[in-house]
């Protein structure tokens, strides 16, 4: 069954339209740009109930987590957290995640459908419980599905830890420390925007949850908000920005999820072998999209430079101060000075790197490109 929040029955909660990636949960509450300002200069709490969450417990809990995920862990501390990846054999992307490691137990939090390539010789994709049951083996370790009792509401904004007080929860200020709140936790995350916390609380309870949070002064805002955030700090998602090619070292995972020191995960050789020796083929950037025709390139779409298709189009989405922007992966040997194309068919409209997604020696010409554009 398709999961649908309460919250969406609530008055001004607006569904996002059929295939939007965030199916179930609001999109925006009437008002998108003012959601995302309210979200940069004060406080804003997105419903982000749809994401699944497991549950791994048992005395081996990180060092058997060490040898199926990405991140080293073998030494997380109590009440904090980190992100990882379960890499495919060939070392791409087939999962992203968020952890916390709370009362003897690490939950995983995942996007909705998260999949991982079978271990088994011509399997095919399984859900990530799956997969991580299928890793098991004689390891002391248990793993549940906790999404019928947990659900992620995140708080957005300058005034969170304001908001946190007034809900009486004491949260450290550094990324990912983690505190055990109400048959839950809250986990502070370095994105998107500058400051962000993840609320994980019995779901029973998130509409009581909810009420509090706005009620203590955040405002409600939608997933439209969350992403166009989300895609000006630079933070990919799964399925989304990534395609069935792509490896961490193309989408900033590398060190934030990925860990090029430790080995015994798969796909560890191709994380090591690209970072010590190699270049990622591609890299993820930030376009500027020229808004002027009104209309929108989709996820998935090429990114042409003349005629020659350099990258694909991932998140797109209308920043309240950017304008029309979106993730793209482009081909290292896309000049990030170009004035590019993208879209397909009748969507297709002038786009130019913005300088400041690129390294910093390409910088100066890629600005030039987006001062072009917007003129």
């Amino acid at each position: 069954m398709t999961y649908q929040s309460l919250l969406l029955e609530g008055p001004g909660a607006v569904a996002p339209p059929d295939g939007h990636p965030e199916q179930g949960v609001p999109w925006h509450w009437g008002d998108p740009f003012a959601e995302q300002r309210t979200a940069t200069r004060s406080a804003a709490v997105v419903d982000r109930s749809h994401r699944e969450v497991l549950k791994v417990t048992g005395p081996e809990r990180l060092s058997w987590l060490h040898l199926v995920i990405s991140q080293h862990v073998t030494e997380l501390p109590e009440a904090t957290g980190t992100e990882a990846l379960v890499l495919d054999s060939h070392g791409h992307v087939d999962t992203h995640m968020v952890l916390a490691h709370l009362g003897e137990s690490v939950y995983l939090d995942s996007d909705p459908g998260a999949k991982a390539t079978s271990a088994l010789p011509g399997g095919g994709p399984q859900s990530l419980r799956e997969y991580l049951e299928a890793m098991k083996f004689w390891s002391q370790v248990e793993i549940s599905d906790v999404t019928g009792d947990l659900a992620v509401l995140t708080l957005l904004g300058p005034d969170t830890d304001q908001i946190l007080s007034t809900l009486d929860i004491k949260l450290a200020a550094t990324p990912y420390a983690v505190a055990a709140v109400e048959g839950g936790f809250a986990r502070r995350m370095p994105w998107p925007g500058r400051s962000s916390v993840d609320l994980v609380v019995p779901r029973p309870a998130m509409t009581g949850w909810w009420g509090r949070i706005t009620d203590a002064g955040a405002r409600p805002a939608g997933t439209w908000a969350f992403d166009a955030l989300r895609v000006e700090s630079l933070r990919p998602r799964v399925g989304v920005d990534t395609d069935d090619r792509t490896i961490p070292h193309e989408v900033g995972w590398i060190g934030t999820a990925a860990h090029v020191a430790k080995g015994c995960y798969r796909g560890q050789e191709t994380v090591a072998k690209v970072f010590n020796v190699g270049r990622p083929p591609r890299r993820m950037v930030l376009l500027h999209l020229d808004g002027s025709p009104e209309i929108y390139p989709e996820t998935g779409d090429p990114v042409r430079l003349g005629d020659r298709v350099v990258g694909r189009v991932g998140s797109v989405a209308q920043h309240h101060e950017l304008g029309p922007v979106a993730l793209a992966l482009l081909k290292r040997s896309a000049p990030v000075d170009a004035e590019l194309l993208a879209g397909d068919e009748d969507r297709v409209v002038q786009a130019a790197v913005d300088p400041d997604s690129v390294p910093a020696e390409h910088a100066a010409p890629g600005r030039e490109a987006a001062a072009r554009l917007r003129s």
